[in-house]
């Protein structure tokens, strides 16, 4: 169909007024947010210290990505604004985590010369080399994001890249060589899809795949959306009226899936799929799935342990915020930020939106975003890539948001001629699971000029020094390498938990007792936005010496104790040779 105009979608949330502009999330505020002013908190180890906990080392490390969107013609194409991921794990197995970075291309579709995702080896101590032609994992889709599972059970990380158009599932051949399985595995899907994850929905030990789709949308039905004074700009989810499905594939072993979502139930929820995190949310030994929808309720798919899923958000309390309004979910995190030994969730929103910090109460979430220091320092910014993981090391989860506007300002960053380029934000985590906003915008020293349009934030250590580091895919830009340089951090312990298979137990619960306390961390890949990320447990400790035990309970519910452990070490916990509890 051809090009459609159309004007500003506004409604009222309680207590505050907020004009739609026509961009992904409802856009610009006619009520500006309020001012960024970074706290000035005596709790905050990062201002205790006076320093930066980052400094960005692409160019020394050898990363020399640049992202590109096919922006710049006359009509705003909804993918455009939206791309691209990232992936940071070891894919060879020596212990170093590699970078695989989603490139977005040619919304026309590739040709001769276009950009591809790009493949960089950790040669050791976080220095890279571009592998990407001999490994032949260089897809030239329109790329979104990244999920990694080891599909068939060999101990490699397989990659699935989700894109405007087929996705596709890059088999791990061994030495850093990967196999095009898409179209014979089953899981080729032509649809805008975002966010995808693997995770064991029935306990067999196979990862099965869910993956996020975003709207039903089409270069030839694009519509032409404007600002309020008429510039051109991209069009809300809203404005096309096509919320679509997601999706869920069964791995049925031998390198095939099949397309269960249907059957699961998927089919009875529509949403705009952008953010998703798989775990336990109620602590009945089967995985659930959040999803973050944009500009509509959030989707909390409940296991039956049948095959089916059923969508409990509603009643469960995280479907909205506090006010019962639906927000533009963009990015989402789950982790037991409290210490009570269940999952809370963070969903990241819109420029005049605050975050949804969902706390779980057991049977049901409540939304503490205030009551955690989330409620208003983060509104300024559009927030995509997140992490809630401990760069300090003292024992509790700081929080880092990449951020980057979907609807044009008026007003530019000082630091920056893209009218959607935002700084990130850095976040310490306090006792108590709150939260104070870093002096130091995204971590980095002020004046710094890194301020682009983020998307994706992936989290790992790349030089094996016991700091967590962060990569960011900026729009049209070059990669951001976040290198962790927090002065005095505490102790730490990584651990790879690895199932009967050899491969990693994703699903898996940990329990790491020291000093009369007990930190839950699951093992996990998928959350953020469109990335993926590191699945070893990293664990700060502080001034915690030793750890007495590791209790872990795998997929299925069986328990085993693992320990002694030293800190500051890397140890590796496999299935049968713990105790049993």
């Amino acid at each position: 169909m051809g090009t459609i105009t159309r004007a500003l979608d506004s409604r009222v949330l309680p207590g505050v007024a907020i004009a739609l502009a026509l961009a992904p999330g409802c856009g610009g505020s006619s009520t500006p947010p309020p001012v960024y002013e970074p706290a000035n908190s005596a709790n905050s180890a990062d201002e205790a210290s006076g320093s930066p906990w980052f400094r960005e080392v692409h160019e020394e490390v050898g990363i020399d990505f640049v992202h590109v969107s096919d922006a710049g013609g006359a009509l705003r194409r909804f993918p455009e604004i939206m791309g691209g991921g990232a992936a940071l794990a070891d894919l060879e197995g020596d212990g170093d985590p590699d970078l695989y970075l989603v490139q977005s291309g040619e919304l026309d579709g590739p040709a001769p010369g276009s950009p591809v995702n790009r493949l960089f080896r950790n040669g050791g101590a976080g220095r890279f080399t571009d592998i990407t032609e001999e490994s032949g994992s260089g897809d030239p889709g329109y790329g979104m994001g990244v999920a990694l599972g080891d599909v068939d059970n060999d101990g490699a990380l397989d990659l699935y890249v989700t894109n405007v158009g087929p996705n596709v599932l890059l088999l791990n051949r061994g030495a850093l060589t990967f196999e095009d399985r898409s179209e014979r595995a089953g899981v080729d899907q032509r649809a805008w899809s975002t966010s995808a994850a693997f995770f064991d929905l029935d306990v067999d030990g196979r990862l099965d795949l869910f993956c996020c789709n975003y709207v039903d949308w089409s270069l030839g039905g694009e519509l032409a959306c404007s600002t309020a004074a008429g510039r051109p700009d991209y069009c809300s989810p809203n404005s096309y009226d096509a919320p679509v499905a997601d999706s869920l594939y069964r791995n049925e072993g031998g390198g095939r899936f099949t397309d269960v979502s249907a059957a699961a139930g998927l089919f009875a929820r529509r949403g705009n799929g952008l953010g998703v995190v798989c775990g336990d949310f109620d602590g009945d030994g089967a995985i659930d799935i959040f999803v973050a929808n944009d500009q509509m309720e959030n989707h909390l798919w409940h296991n039956g342990g049948d095959g089916t899923f059923t969508d409990i958000a509603g009643a469960s309390g995280c479907a909205v915020d506090q006010h019962g309004q639906p927000k533009a979910g963009m990015g989402t995190l789950a982790e037991d930020v409290d210490g009570d030994d269940d999952l809370d969730v963070l969903v990241v929103n819109l420029r005049a939106q605050a975050d949804s910090f969902f706390r779980n109460e057991g049977a049901y979430f409540n939304d503490d975003t205030a009551a955690v220091g989330l409620g208003g320092a983060s509104r300024p910014f559009t927030r995509f890539g997140v992490g809630w993981v401990d760069f300090n090391n003292d024992g509790f989860f700081d929080l880092y948001q990449a951020n980057g506007r979907v609807a044009i300002s008026s007003e530019l960053h000082a630091r920056s001629d893209d009218p959607y380029a935002e700084p990130n934000l850095l976040f310490t985590g306090q006792s108590g699971g709150r939260f104070d906003v870093s002096e130091h915008e995204g971590g980095v020293p002020s004046g710094l000029e890194l301020v682009h349009t983020s998307r994706a934030a992936a989290f790992g250590d790349i030089d094996g020094d016991g700091g967590m580091d962060v990569v960011v895919v900026n729009r049209d830009a070059f990669a951001y390498v976040l290198r962790n340089v927090v002065p005095d951090r505490g102790h730490w312990a990584r651990f790879r938990v690895l199932d009967g298979n050899g491969r990693d137990a994703l699903g898996a619960e940990l329990r790491i007792e020291i000093e009369g306390r007990s930190l839950r961390r699951d093992v996990k890949s998928a959350y953020s936005y469109c990335a993926a990320n590191d699945p070893r447990v990293h664990v700060g400790l502080g001034d915690v010496a030793n750890i007495r035990r590791v209790r872990v309970r795998w997929p299925g519910g069986r328990e085993e104790s693992f320990g002694p452990f030293e800190v500051d070490r890397d140890h590796i916990l496999r299935a049968g040779e713990g105790t049993e509890r």
